[in-house]
C-alpha cells in the first residue's frame, strides 16, 4: 500500500514539461500554482472574503483559498489569494516583436562607433508631457547610471543631453533641432488612462509635422512600454523594465548604420 502511494507521488513529481500545454509552477510540474494579490472596494468581512474566492474561480483558478485579507479602510479590502491555474498557454505558437541587436558594452559602443560612424552621436533625451518621474530617463542618460550600468553621458562617442521631465512635447522637437538630435529617448513612467499612449502619439505627429520623424531615431522607454507597443505607435524601438543604457545605445548604433548604408 506505501508502495503505490510512493509511486503516485514519484509520478507527480517526475511530470514533463509540455511546452504546447505551459502552465505555472508551483511545487510540481503543471501544477498551476499561483497567487494572486487585488483590492476590492467593499468592506473586510465575510461576503468580502466570499467575493474574493468566487474571483479567483473566474479567473480560471482552482482549489481558491483566500490566505490573507486586510482591511484597508472602511470601504476597501486588500486580498492575497492562492489556486491552482486550470488554464494553459501555447509556448510553440507565441511570437514576439524583439530587438535582434548584439548587445555591447559602453567600450564596445564607443569602439563601434569610432570605426563605423566616424563621429559623436547627439542624443537628446526626457520625461515628456506632464510625467514628472526623472528615474527612468536617469538611468539610461545621466553619467552614474544605475546598479552598475552608466548612462550614455559617460560613453566618449554619445554626445548626450537629459532635459529632465514635463518637457512638453513642442519644447522636446525644438531643443532635439537646436542639437541636430540623431537619437530622441522619451521616458514614460505615468500610465493612468493611457496617457502615456497619447503623448507618444502627439510626438510622433509632431516630428512628422516638422518632417523630422525620418531625420531621428527615436526610442520610447518605460515601465508599461515593449517593443511592439513602441512600434505600433511610430517609433524605432521600445525599451521596458530591466534594460540599461547599452541596450539601448547597442540598438541605436546599428540603426543609425543600417540606415546610412541604406
Amino acid at each position: 500500500m506505501s508502495s503505490g502511494l510512493y509511486s503516485t507521488k514519484a509520478r507527480d513529481f517526475c511530470q514533463t514539461l509540455d511546452l504546447t500545454k505551459v502552465k505555472p509552477y508551483g511545487d510540481t510540474m503543471n501544477d498551476g500554482k499561483v497567487q494572486v494579490s487585488f483590492t476590492l472596494p467593499i468592506a473586510d468581512d465575510e461576503r468580502a472574503i466570499e467575493a474574493a474566492r468566487q474571483l479567483g474561480l473566474k479567473m480560471g483558478l482552482s482549489d481558491v483559498l483566500v490566505a490573507h485579507h486586510e482591511a484597508l479602510d472602511k470601504e476597501f479590502t486588500f486580498f492575497v489569494v492562492y489556486g491552482n491555474m486550470t488554464h494553459t498557454v501555447d509556448l510553440t505558437t507565441i511570437k514576439v516583436c524583439t530587438i535582434d541587436s548584439q548587445v555591447l558594452d559602453m567600450h564596445g559602443v564607443d569602439d563601434f562607433i569610432k570605426q563605423n560612424i566616424g563621429r559623436k552621436l547627439v542624443v537628446v533625451g526626457a520625461s515628456t508631457g506632464t510625467d514628472a518621474h526623472t528615474v527612468g530617463i536617469d538611468a539610461i542618460m545621466n553619467m552614474k547610471g544605475y546598479a552598475g550600468h552608466y548612462g550614455l553621458e559617460r560613453y566618449e562617442m554619445i554626445e548626450a543631453y537629459n532635459l529632465g521631465s514635463q518637457v512638453a512635447n513642442e519644447e522636446f522637437v525644438k531643443r532635439a533641432t537646436e542639437l541636430k538630435a540623431d537619437v530622441l529617448l522619451v521616458s514614460q513612467t505615468v500610465t493612468q488612462k493611457d496617457v502615456h499612449v497619447s503623448n507618444l502619439i502627439e510626438l510622433v505627429e509632431l516630428l512628422e509635422a516638422s518632417r523630422l520623424r525620418d531625420k531621428v531615431i527615436l526610442v520610447a522607454g518605460g515601465p508599461r512600454i515593449n517593443n511592439e507597443l513602441a512600434k505600433e505607435l511610430g517609433y524605432d524601438a521600445g525599451f521596458g523594465p530591466g534594460k540599461f543604457a547599452e541596450h539601448v545605445a547597442s540598438f541605436f548604433i546599428e540603426e543609425f548604420v543600417r540606415r546610412h548604408k541604406k
